[in-house]
Formats: structure tokens, sequence, C-alpha cells
């Protein structure tokens, strides 16, 4: 967990200064109507963000198998209006709550790593993997943003 600890303490500084050089006409952008904008992506990683930190608070309190509800992305990011928020704002927010994940993940005892999540109806993971999957999400959408 180390490894993923380190790369989120980069991200924590990281994201803020590139975001930072965004106009909010271009963090407002969208290629196409029905994709998101710099903004929205960012958003919509403060929605998994939320629903992550929940999860890994989650998988250490309550009897196994943890039962992960998904979630609505678009309607999150719809209704939580990140596209009438300012960057800064948005930004602010993202990482408050990854400044939160980065220290419940560095206290989480080895053996609830192994912790089993049942995610959705079908797959059951470990609390390790979920974590996992929360940084290659974030990083698939940051490289969206950045690139």
């Amino acid at each position: 967990m180390q490894t993923v600890a380190n790369k989120l303490l980069f991200w924590l500084t990281e994201v803020p200064q590139q975001f930072s050089r965004f106009s909010e006409s271009e963090a407002c952008v969208k290629a196409t109507p029905d994709k998101w904008s710099k903004k929205e992506i960012l958003g919509h990683l403060c929605d998994s963000a939320i629903n992550n930190l929940s999860r890994f608070v989650r998988a250490q309190c309550e009897a196994e198998p943890v039962m992960i509800a998904k979630y609505q992305q678009n309607d999150w990011v719809r209704v939580q209006c990140y596209e009438k928020m300012g960057c800064e704002e948005v930004c602010s927010l993202w990482l408050t709550l990854n400044k939160q994940i980065a220290r419940v993940i560095a206290n989480i005892p080895d053996d609830k790593l192994r912790t089993a999540c049942c995610v959705g109806s079908n797959s059951t993971v470990s609390l390790q993997w979920l974590i996992q999957d929360y940084l290659e999400h974030m990083e698939h959408h940051l490289k969206q943003i950045f690139e």
C-alpha cells in the first residue's frame, strides 16, 4: 500500500498546480455535448472519492463481505452541478477528499486489506484491490484532463 500512498501524495501536489493553469473557459470546454469538461471530470473524481472514502471506512468496520453499491456517475456529476462551480472550488473539494483518503489508507491495518467487498451484485474483491483500483481510475481520468 506504500506505493499507492506515495502516488496519491504525488497527485495531491500535482493536481492543484496543473489544474490552476486552466482558465474557467478552458476547464468548461466539452469535446462533444455528451462528454464531460475538464472541470466535470475532476468533479467526477470528487464523486469517486466520496464513494470510495465510504467504502474504505466501511470495509474496516462492517462484517464481511461488505456490500458495496455502485453509483450512477453521470447522474452524480449532473446533480453535483460541477459546471456551475469555480475551478478553484472543485479542485479544493478534490484535494480535501483525497487528503482524507490518503490518511485513511495510511492507517489501514494489514489484516484489513484482505477484507472481502462485494461490488454490485456479482464480484467480490479485497479492500486492497479497491484501493488500487481507486488510484488507477483516478490516474486514467487525470490523463484525460492534463493531456
